[in-house]
């Protein structure tokens, strides 16, 4: 399973060469890569199926709710049976295979209704209609703010570079790399006074953070991974709020550069 966290995507086509000499089956978590593409193709058309997010903050924005898509047409049946498709009612849904595929599956599978509401499907169709202009808004917003970070920034920083391959970026947030001089303390520090200023700064190795493998404790490293360690504990992650203003990521610019100044 790849997740594409933050919209970064790694090399596919050397993650698919590994997977398929190992016999091993590719998922693709496409929750944030909404809209990036990967070698002029939407990303998620690796591996055998993916999953989209419309979860609060993600480029569709339907509170809860998602996507599930895959060309396997075994898949796609079992996904409709779980989300609900018991007694004939998969004929509702539009884009599943014909009953032929489903058989017994209805009766095998438990049904967990996870089926979207109308009210959450008319909140998604019309922001499909806008993804090209937000994403145009995004990456500008984002190119524009990199260019402020590092002029004044230097070799304080340094802003994760893409995979090449990847033939189009969707940037709603920006993660940065703080340089190693700093040290623990340094580094809450900044955050601290980036909070204080009303920015909320995450680091990804913080001990309170979802995406640290490190709280996983549903599924604990066999390996202690001491190079991702260090990473996450100097790399730190700023949403980019569509609704801003352009002045607004002045303002941003200025507190990620005057906190981190201010620390060392």
């Amino acid at each position: 399973l790849i997740s594409h966290m933050r919209g970064k995507v790694a090399d596919m086509d050397r993650i698919k060469e590994v997977c398929d000499a190992n016999d091993c089956i590719l998922l693709e978590d496409c929750a944030h890569s909404l809209g990036v593409f990967y070698d002029g193709v939407h990303t998620g058309h690796k591996g055998v199926s993916c999953g989209i997010s419309s979860q609060s903050y993600k480029m569709i924005n339907s509170g809860e709710g998602g996507f599930y898509l895959t060309d396997d047409p075994v898949m796609a049946a079992k996904c409709a049976v779980y989300a609900g498709a018991y007694e004939g009612l998969s004929a509702k849904h539009v884009t599943v295979p014909g009953p032929e595929v489903f058989g017994d599956l209805p009766t095998q599978l438990p049904n967990y209704s996870l089926r979207m509401s109308a009210v959450a499907a008319a909140i998604v169709k019309p922001q499909v209609a806008t993804l090209e202009p937000r994403i145009e808004k995004y990456n500008k917003r984002y190119n524009d703010l990199v260019e402020k970070l590092e002029a004044r920034l230097g070799d304080l920083i340094s802003i994760p570079k893409l995979t090449p391959g990847v033939t189009r970026m969707v940037h709603d947030s920006i993660q940065i790399n703080l340089s190693e001089k700093f040290s623990e303390e340094q580094v809450q520090a900044f955050l601290d006074e980036c909070k204080s200023h009303g920015l909320p700064v995450e680091l990804f190795g913080h001990k309170s953070n979802a995406r640290n493998f490190i709280n996983w404790k549903f599924a604990p490293a066999e390996e202690p991974l001491p190079m991702t360690t260090a990473m996450l504990k100097r790399a730190v992650d700023c949403r980019m709020p569509l609704m801003w203003d352009d002045q607004d990521f002045e303002d941003m610019a200025n507190v990620i550069s005057e906190s981190l100044e201010s620390v060392l």
